[in-house]
């Protein structure tokens, strides 16, 4: 398998994106939708989506609440291109650029949302970045996740095992994002999240073995 960066990987797949994820990646069909229905619906709620991608959260949530504002944040300069033509209509704002470091600013928004993005990052980055949406969230706000997870602890070392090895095969370059999962426990995101300062962190849904609804609140 040969390492592809982050935005590559999108660029080559952007054809057909929409349609895989809903098809192909288990409990997408009613995810989306669940996920969407846990952030704020109160009309000019403001959301933070991190790693938006083409928006497919973000369709069921602007139908649910078409008054929200909401800023995404993408690596992938052609996913937000196809998000921006979604919703010519709807209060929205896109950066692209990472996550971990774009300023997230402090006490901005109600409702902060990740689908299917952050399982590529180890424990340590997500630490950092975590305590930065904790802070750019209003008190009460939420953080609503779904993403998938490793099934033990051995799985998630063994893909954090296989990636470093790969990359040093490859001679992957230092610094750069490469689209590789490296999901971690369930158990271990809650953990993290409740490092960062967050409270009532709990897993609200599974979606077949290893994807997960968790709930975070500041």
């Amino acid at each position: 398998m040969k390492l592809e960066k982050m935005t590559d990987f999108f660029a080559a797949r952007i054809d057909g994106y929409d349609a895989h994820m809903k098809r192909d990646i288990v409990g997408a069909s009613e995810f989306y939708a669940y996920t969407a229905s846990l952030l704020p619906d109160d009309p000019g709620a403001r959301i933070l989506d991190l790693g938006c991608g083409t928006g497919l959260e973000l369709e069921e949530y602007f139908a649910r609440n078409p008054g929200a504002s909401v800023t995404g944040i993408d690596l992938s300069e052609v996913m937000l291109d196809a998000l921006k033509a979604k919703f010519p209509d709807r209060a929205l704002t896109l950066i692209h650029a990472s996550y971990f470091d774009a300023p997230l600013g402090e006490d901005r928004y109600d409702g902060a949302v990740s689908v299917e993005s952050l399982h590529h990052f180890p424990a340590g980055m997500k630490a950092a970045l975590y305590g930065r949406l904790h802070a750019a969230l209003k008190d009460g706000g939420v953080f609503v996740l779904t993403d998938y997870f490793a099934e033990s602890e051995a799985l998630e070392r063994q893909y954090f095992q296989e990636f470093e090895a790969m990359k040093a095969e490859q001679a992957a370059e230092e610094g750069a994002i490469y689209h590789y999962d490296t999901p971690l426990l369930v158990e271990h995101e809650m953990d993290i999240l409740r490092r960062a300062g967050f409270r009532d962190v709990s897993a609200r849904h599974q979606w077949g073995v290893s994807t997960y609804t968790v709930c975070a609140r500041k």
